[in-house]
């Protein structure tokens, strides 16, 4: 199956999010199981199966990440070859703010230093996802591989992002 089928949505990176939603609402209230509650056992077991297939394709698309993951398989470019696809530039990078995240603690004024952090974060965050949607519009072979960097860059954005939040949560804690 899929998912933008599905969701009857174009193939592509860049996808108008409130239109997902919407339709994910529809199908959500045409085959929640509950709709099937005096069905029969087939029928029931089916509605189970196409809820799952339903929330599945709606955290793929819904997601950057996992968006652009799927559009590379849908591309036919294999992401579990297991090694690191980023460049040098971005391995450093990658060490600067981990350093910086690890500072945070000890700074005179962590709130601000780690707002500065997140907000780097997100812009750089912004770029890339702005990047994969002009590479997945190309979809040359280049570009897709390009793309496969760009995925690797954005799941440690997201990892980083994630740690700062907790940092946040845990520096702010009442």
């Amino acid at each position: 199956m899929n998912y933008f089928k599905l969701f009857g949505l174009p193939q592509k990176f860049g996808l108008d999010t409130d239109l997902l939603t919407e339709q994910y609402r529809e199908l959500q209230r045409t085959f929640h199981p509950d709709k099937f509650a005096s069905a029969s056992a087939l029928e029931r077991r089916l509605s189970v199966q196409r809820a799952a297939q339903i929330n599945q394709a709606f955290h793929t698309l819904n997601q950057p990440v996992e968006r652009a993951r799927y559009l590379l398989e849908l591309h036919g470019v294999d992401l579990d070859g297991g090694t690191s696809r980023v460049d040098q530039a971005f391995l450093l990078e990658q060490m600067e703010l981990r350093e910086a995240l690890a500072d945070i603690r000890d700074h005179p004024n962590p709130a601000v230093a780690l707002e500065e952090l997140t907000d780097g974060i997100r812009q750089r965050t912004e770029i890339i996802i702005q990047q994969l949607g002009e590479q997945f519009q190309d979809a040359s072979r280049r570009s897709l591989l390009a793309a496969c960097e760009n995925v690797d860059k954005l799941m440690f954005l997201n990892k980083i992002q994630h740690e700062a939040d907790e940092i946040c949560d845990e520096l702010f804690e009442y």
